[in-house]
């Protein structure tokens, strides 16, 4: 390549230059010269510390691996001619699994002439969709595979969920709420005025009224 589109250690282009030209710029400054862009024409050329950037990508990708939630789909198989009990036992097994935020599998297994009604399979996967609504959604609705049905489910936030937040919310508040009350007692006894009522004290004689 005789000639490259060299882009500074600065991130502002240089210009076009020679090959030899952008090696004594990266030279000049102790860095190194790394080809950004081989398909471009000129190909374009960056001057940078390559150990610095090699690590700083390594970093976010490592990042990005961290803040990456691991799918994991389970799956649950069952027959058209399933039993009640034995149906409660695998809703069961799928509402653990959307419960932890798993994608969830439904097979439904076709034997002999069960493969002639397909519908007795389809409904039963939508019975359980339903059963199982709060929890999850269908992802993919069912679809015939040879002698298999199946059925994708999702999960989705949940009233848990919802509550632990809220709890969470609350307990903040209620933090803070100390914190305003303990700074104004504070303030009042280094002024020399009685402290206002906190929380405690107002219910303390919410109850005092009650009893008169």
């Amino acid at each position: 390549m005789p000639e490259v589109r060299l882009i500074g250690d600065d991130g502002q282009q240089v210009g076009v230059v020679s090959r030899d030209e952008a090696l004594k710029y990266a030279q000049s400054r102790d860095l190194d010269l790394v080809e950004v862009a081989a398909e471009a024409r000129p190909p374009v050329v960056r001057v940078l510390d390559y150990s610095k950037y090699k690590y700083e990508q390594e970093q976010k990708a490592k990042a990005a691996r961290k803040h990456q939630k691991q799918v994991t789909v389970r799956e649950i198989k069952l027959r058209p001619k399933i039993a009640e009990n034995d149906y409660e036992t695998k809703k069961g097994h799928v509402v653990r699994f959307l419960e932890h935020s798993d994608r969830v599998k439904v097979t439904i297994m076709f034997r002999g002439r069960e493969t002639t009604h397909p519908e007795r399979g389809e409904a039963l996967l939508m019975r359980l969709a339903d059963d199982v609504a709060e929890l999850g959604a269908v992802e993919q609705r069912p679809s015939l595979d040879g002698r298999n049905m199946t059925m994708v489910l999702a999960p989705t936030r949940h009233e848990g969920m919802d509550d632990a937040a809220a709890a969470d919310d609350t307990a903040s508040q209620g933090g803070s709420r100390r914190k305003r009350e303990a700074r104004a007692k504070r303030e009042q006894k280094q002024s020399g005025s009685p402290p206002p009522p906190t929380a405690a004290d107002e219910a303390t004689d919410d109850a005092a009224d009650d009893a008169a």
